[in-house]
């Protein structure tokens, strides 16, 4: 099924977002190479100016390798309540031209503006404003692809950006619009892995059928790919190769899981360690169900051991739980059977299956007052900050340690190391 006739979808993708956030109150680093994320030696780049990529230096790359590629950049530590603050305000710009957006992270949207053509124009026009009104009321820049659909959208957007290089950067056009009859000649001389699904696997077996580029692949019998990738994956390509999508765009995505993960600075290896941290982590994530108005029934422990074997063990309750004890207790099976003793790097807390909470936690054996003492804890929390109130094993000689959402994703830091 093509997308339906008449549609016209945004894909906004702010440039260099957290780093162009950082800049605006440190506006000393303008031109300069800067990395936010972890600065430690298992941190990772959470993201890098254009200055920065110059090097090299990417997302998701461990930053003692950007470190070496780059010398001279400044790396910041990353602030995942104000990128959220900034992110809000951009979405508030958007909303003023369609009720149909629907946010992919907190730097990039889909919009559906086919309705929008009488009040602000055609789609190229709207991009046009919608940068411009980003630009001026938040301070930051972006990027637009336009298109019939949310695939060719995206992949019009990166287009679009400014281009980073050993000779320096390149302002981007800021807009790329894909005709409604120039899909395939925008599309076709693209290389293949630019396809949504083509990874490192899928492309060496692409490769071995000669296909360099997607209007290589447009080119093949669908039987001929179907063999070679299986039927899910080769349908899913041969549609995307002919410029087919049909999703429309979801402007209220619930959140499927509530979660948080830390990399250590250094290994834990006793039973107390492991117990201490997800204790911790369980109450930041029942802090976040309840902001949220719901509780999880699976409830997801997350293990990586110092030799990156990663572990992952479930167990699913009757009812939806937020409290951290309930966590814990549900938790606890799962953390008795872990070995810390080989060294333990990362641990997560997670919770899915998402619903309205119950009181009672008898499946959990919660006590029954779990609720009003969480209420509490938020009422604390929400006067005089998430510092000001937590679990005792929280505690050490810096004080407590308070899960924020966001923070150290990027990996721990080490002192001194900015």
């Amino acid at each position: 099924m093509d997308a339906p006739p008449g549609r016209t979808i945004l894909h906004v993708d702010m440039d260099a977002f957290y780093v162009s956030v950082e800049l605006r109150r440190r506006p000393e680093l303008v031109g300069r190479p800067v990395v936010v994320g972890g600065a430690g030696g298992r941190g990772v780049v959470a993201a890098a100016s254009y200055e920065a990529r110059r090097y090299g230096v990417h997302s998701a790359m461990p930053s003692v390798r950007a470190r070496r590629l780059c010398p001279d950049a400044v790396f910041l530590p990353g602030d995942h309540d104000l990128y959220a603050s900034v992110s809000a305000d951009v979405r508030a710009i958007f909303d003023r031209w369609s009720p149909l957006v629907e946010p992919l992270s907190l730097d990039e949207a889909f919009i559906d503006v086919s309705g929008a053509g009488r009040l602000f124009g055609d789609g190229v026009t709207i991009a046009h404003q919608l940068r411009d009104a980003v630009r001026a009321e938040v301070g930051l820049g972006c990027s637009v692809g336009v298109a019939t659909n949310k695939f060719l959208a995206k992949l019009a957007s990166v287009e679009a950006k400014p281009r980073a290089g050993p000779g320096g950067v390149t302002p981007g056009p800021g807009v790329v619009a894909v005709e409604p009859d120039g899909e395939l000649g925008f599309l076709h001389p693209l290389p293949v892995q630019r396809l949504w699904g083509v990874g490192p696997a899928t492309l060496e077996r692409l490769e071995r059928l000669g296909v360099r580029t997607v209007g290589d692949l447009a080119a093949l019998d669908e039987h001929l790919v179907v063999a070679a990738l299986g039927r899910g994956v080769g349908h899913h390509l041969c549609g995307l190769a002919a410029g087919r999508d049909d999703r429309p765009v979801v402007p209220d995505r619930r959140a499927k899981s509530i979660g948080h993960e830390e990399t250590f600075g250094t290994d834990l290896h006793t039973d107390d360690e492991l117990h201490r941290e997800v204790v911790r982590m369980a109450d930041g994530v029942a802090s976040r169900l309840r902001s949220a108005g719901v509780g999880a029934r699976t409830l997801t422990l997350k293990v990586r051991f110092a030799g990156f074997r990663t572990i992952t063990r479930s167990v699913t309750g009757r009812d939806p739980v937020d409290t951290g004890p309930a966590i814990v207790a549900a938790l606890d099976p799962l953390v008795a059977a872990v070995d810390p003793a080989p060294g333990i790097r990362l641990v997560g807390v997670s919770g899915s299956n998402l619903g309205p909470p119950i009181t009672q936690l008898s499946l959990l054996d919660a006590p029954a007052d779990d609720r009003d003492a969480a209420a509490a804890v938020d009422q604390i929390r929400d006067r005089f900050g998430a510092g000001a109130i937590g679990p005792a094993s929280a505690v050490s000689g810096r004080g407590l340690r308070v899960v924020r959402r966001g923070a150290q994703q990027w990996g721990p830091d080490d002192p001194g190391a900015r």
